[in-house]
């Protein structure tokens, strides 16, 4: 039996953290109906995993007083984690960007909380807001590419998550795409992440390629995030066009290969750097996937924006809270 009491959908992210408190019947009614309350804090994950799970239990209760709820009013708790996930056990074996190994995520929280925990991936769980509430509602084979601070990937297969053998599978992010490339600079995620962006674009203005960024964060360019790397490019600018657009066109040739190796439906775009851009984005992408996916049948994918785009994380954890936790 589901959940029948609000939950609490959690996207830890390795730059941010949203907390949401979800109405059960989310499916019945509109995603904006469904969210009661929500909270953002960063998530600092260079400061340890106690400092942030600290911030993670402030946020709970900041969404959880904007929703006018006490702890005690809700039945279950679900968090997305940047990390491969072994859900059946709660755990968090690999994250990168937090620095964490082998964290026994559900049991922290359910002692934390006293709540019921579901641990997934965060791209997993905005996947799964997306096929239960948003642009993948109905199809069955589905890929979720979400590009931020790193990229994540999910799998929906014959109308399930798909999680391969050892329960991790849809980290395209760490696809080799160079692998003779000097260690830092192999995998789909060190070159195509906005992180990697960002990199690259600072590495050529401080070789003297000219950028309206230098002005937009006058010179610090540790400022540089989706909001200023949308800004530029949406104005022109042509350093940072040049280097999304190559970054764009090198994810969608990754993105078609998979497509052409699962027969896939429909490929979901999301993550801070897709959301800030949008459609300019998309398109470039859809473009190089249309090119790469074998055979041309294959080519006729559905290449679509998050619908549900900075909720779809916390939209996604509560949900796979109220299906799997009752």
């Amino acid at each position: 039996m589901a959940v029948e009491k609000p939950v609490i959908g959690i996207d830890l992210g390795g730059t941010n953290m949203q907390v949401g408190i979800v109405r059960p019947d989310a499916r019945s009614i509109t995603p904006t109906e469904a969210l009661l309350g929500s909270a953002r804090k960063k998530t600092k994950g260079e400061d340890g995993l106690d400092a942030v799970l600290d911030r993670l239990e402030v946020a709970v209760g900041e969404a959880c007083e904007s929703a006018g709820l006490a702890l005690s009013d809700l039945g279950g708790l679900g968090i997305g984690a940047p990390a491969a996930v072994n859900p059946e056990e709660g755990m968090v074996l690999n994250a990168v960007n937090l620095r964490w190994n082998d964290v026994p995520l559900a049991a922290i929280l359910r002692e934390r909380f006293d709540l019921p925990t579901a641990v997934e991936n965060d791209v997993n769980v905005a996947l799964y807001g997306e096929w239960v509430l948003g642009a993948a509602k109905g199809a069955r084979n589905v890929l979720g590419v979400w590009v931020g601070t790193g990229i994540g990937g999910g799998l929906i297969l014959n109308g399930d998550l798909y999680y391969g053998h050892s329960l991790t599978a849809g980290e395209i992010g760490h696809m080799l795409v160079f692998p003779r490339n000097p260690p830092g600079s192999r995998s789909l995620e060190q070159n195509c992440s906005r992180t990697s962006v960002v990199e690259r674009i600072v590495r050529l203005i401080r070789s003297n390629h000219p950028s309206m960024l230098s002005e937009l964060t006058d010179e610090r360019y540790e400022k540089i995030k989706s909001k200023a790397l949308a800004t530029a490019y949406l104005a022109g600018d042509e350093l940072t066009r040049e280097v999304i657009d190559d970054s764009a066109l090198l994810l969608g040739d990754q993105i078609g290969s998979v497509v052409s190796l699962l027969s896939l439906e429909m490929v979901v775009l999301g993550g801070g750097l897709t959301e800030a851009i949008g459609e300019p984005f998309v398109e470039r992408v859809r473009s190089a996937v249309q090119v790469t996916a074998f055979p041309d049948v294959c080519q006729n994918v559905a290449v679509v924006a998050s619908e549900l785009e900075d909720n779809a994380g916390l939209l996604g954890a509560a949900m796979i809270a109220v299906d799997r936790l009752g």
